[in-house]
């Protein structure tokens, strides 16, 4: 245990933190070291195996973050921007590597979190798997290579139960697109179409978005000019993707400088 990433998992009742717990108990390189929740969650006070339909394991889940974080290096948070945020200077002063993987951020909650980078060290991500992380990088050298003529369009499907739209990584992926083309993604996007709109404006992105059924994930990223078409596509078919890159943030975190890192600077990209 000494030599592995003491870590604890924030929202661990729900389904992210669940599959969270699931994928450090099989890792060698972290361990679980805490367990938080939202103040009146069932769960605290239970013990975190016991609560999962297991083994007692001796985590207690807690509803205090200071409490939950002793003795961590890294958190792990896939809750709600408010529980984020809120979250975030409690870590840096604590020491501990805040790993957000929190989407529906608002531009408030983003300033709040780049505020505490200054004094502790945040791995933030839309999106935490390899695939996407990559499927980014290859939008932007894409927008960079073809000129207005093509149109962007980002298509983003998800499960019934998801509350942000559009999801985190579509909005990654617009800022990557946004890059590549040398715009502000917030004077280009266009996020709602309905009624008569008119002609498309050029050298807008677009964004489409799909609810339904248990979709885990799924990206397009479209470049539709006359005569063709190029389509960038990642599908999501198990939640331990996200899990997998989270707890491989948490790892690398570890001795960083402060400031507000991504997964491209995990992943080498």
């Amino acid at each position: 245990m000494s030599n592995t990433t003491a870590t604890v998992v924030t929202g661990v009742s729900g389904r992210m933190g669940q599959m969270l717990v699931k994928v450090i108990n099989a890792s060698d390189k972290a361990h679980i070291s805490g367990a938080l929740e939202r103040p009146g969650h069932a769960w605290i006070g239970m013990d975190l195996g016991e609560a999962l339909g297991g083994a007692a394991n001796g985590i207690i889940v807690q509803g205090d973050p200071r409490t939950a974080l002793q003795g961590a290096q890294a958190v792990i948070d896939f809750t709600a921007p408010a529980a984020t945020v809120a979250l975030a200077p409690v870590a840096a002063d604590m020491g501990v590597a805040h790993i957000i993987g929190t989407t529906g951020l608002a531009k408030a909650d983003l300033e709040a979190i780049a505020e505490v980078a200054k004094t502790g060290v945040i791995v933030r991500a839309g999106n935490m798997s390899l695939g996407v992380n990559l499927l980014a990088a290859l939008t932007r050298k894409v927008a960079e290579a073809l000129d207005a003529d093509y149109d962007i369009e980002i298509i983003e499907s998800h499960h019934r139960h998801k509350v942000d739209a559009p999801s985190g990584t579509a909005l990654m992926l617009g800022e990557a697109a946004a890059a590549g083309r040398g715009v502000s993604l917030d004077d280009a996007a266009v996020r709602a179409r309905d009624g008569i709109t008119g002609p498309r404006e050029p050298g807008s992105i677009g964004f489409a978005v799909v609810r339904g059924g248990d979709i885990i994930g799924e990206h397009d990223v479209m470049f539709a000019a006359d005569g063709e078409r190029i389509i960038l596509r990642h599908v999501a078919s198990d939640r331990s993707v996200f899990a997998r890159g989270a707890v491989k943030a948490a790892i690398w975190a570890q001795g960083r400088d402060f400031g507000e890192y991504d997964m491209a600077a995990v992943l080498g990209l």
